[in-house]
């Protein structure tokens, strides 16, 4: 048998790792994205592990990394390595009928969510955004359909209160691995491996999240807020505009804040958006949303700065009389 992986990131990386683990020689090439500066910038956002092909290498694995995978070099790539078994694990390309037929065996996907729930390029992040109590990892057989394929094994886990996309997807690629070595196992055996159907009634989708999808929408509830925060990290983060009279808007990302009842003696009247210094039970920064709770800051990061913590942010900035945070155009 010939698998080849296809992947890139850091969800990839133990599933790749455990199919040369399992299956040794079997496991004949890798696809993987052509090389980025992002991830690798400093003070990046985005997770990086030992890096696809780094571990490609070291193992003396060939490697492609086509702009795109259904260009004809790509298709020839592929269909030189002789592939039984494609294996997928958040490879970031659409696959073309073209490169399905290529496998003998066919086609199988690492993907990130209790299907049919959460379809496509973020499934952790709209599984907390959406405060789903739990998720897990489902393995599909591949059809042109996004995500849509039959299911040849599935397995839950809980989501922590206070995971983010980061911790939540890297425990989700162990299990991505443990689930994959145990499909491919079937295929190796010989024998038909058969999944089961999706029910298209119960799909919800999980589109790719843009940069500008990190700009925190101060009008919505305190609880659906504090997802968010952690659901945008660690990529593209939880970003907003703090509003100063007579100053420029400072950009702030907020990496950790709770769910709080609104200072009694904030006005009723106040926008969301707006800050409150508490000083009980210690200097605090407490930010109206949409609903009748707040949105208490732990710790943030200013511009260029370090992350620190909420006191320490206002030691160096004080929130001024009539400050706002919002969009760095406030309407």
């Amino acid at each position: 048998m010939r698998i080849v992986m296809m992947g890139t990131g850091t969800f990839a990386e133990p599933t790749f790792q455990a199919l040369m683990a399992e299956f040794g020689p079997a496991v004949v090439g890798l696809v993987t994205q052509p090389e980025r500066e992002q991830g690798n910038k400093r003070a990046s956002t985005r997770q990086t592990g030992q890096g696809m092909a780094t571990i490609a290498q070291a193992a003396g694995l060939p490697i492609a990394q086509p702009e795109s995978i259904n260009s004809p070099a790509g298709l020839a790539q592929l269909r030189a390595w002789q592939p039984d078994l494609l294996v997928v694990a958040a490879y970031g390309q659409i696959l073309s009928p073209e490169v399905l037929r290529i496998p003998t065996q066919g086609t199988i996907n690492v993907h990130a969510s209790l299907l049919p729930k959460y379809r496509g390029a973020a499934p952790v992040a709209y599984a907390i955004l959406q405060g789903e109590r739990q998720t897990g990892v489902t393995i599909i057989q591949v059809t042109p359909g996004l995500d849509s394929g039959d299911m040849l094994a599935q397995e839950a886990i809980d989501i922590h209160p206070d995971d983010t996309t980061g911790s939540l997807e890297a425990r989700l690629a162990q299990l991505g691995a443990r689930l994959a070595v145990d499909v491919v196992r079937r295929y190796a055996a010989g024998g038909p491996v058969v999944g089961i159907p999706q029910d298209p009634t119960q799909a919800t989708k999980a589109p790719k999240i843009k940069k500008e999808f990190g700009l925190i929408p101060w009008h919505q509830s305190a609880v659906y807020l504090e997802r968010f925060v952690r659901a945008m990290q660690p990529w593209p983060t939880a970003y907003t505009f703090l509003h100063r009279p007579g100053k420029e808007p400072l950009r702030l990302i907020l990496t950790k804040t709770a769910v709080v009842p609104r200072p009694a003696d904030c006005p009723a009247t106040a926008v969301p958006g707006t800050p409150w210094v508490v000083s009980s039970p210690s200097p605090g920064l407490v930010v109206t949303t949409g609903d009748n709770q707040a949105l208490l800051v732990h710790e943030l990061q200013p511009a260029g700065k370090k992350r620190m913590t909420a006191e320490e942010f206002l030691r160096g900035y004080p929130v001024l009389s009539g400050s706002r945070f919002g969009p760095d155009v406030l309407t």
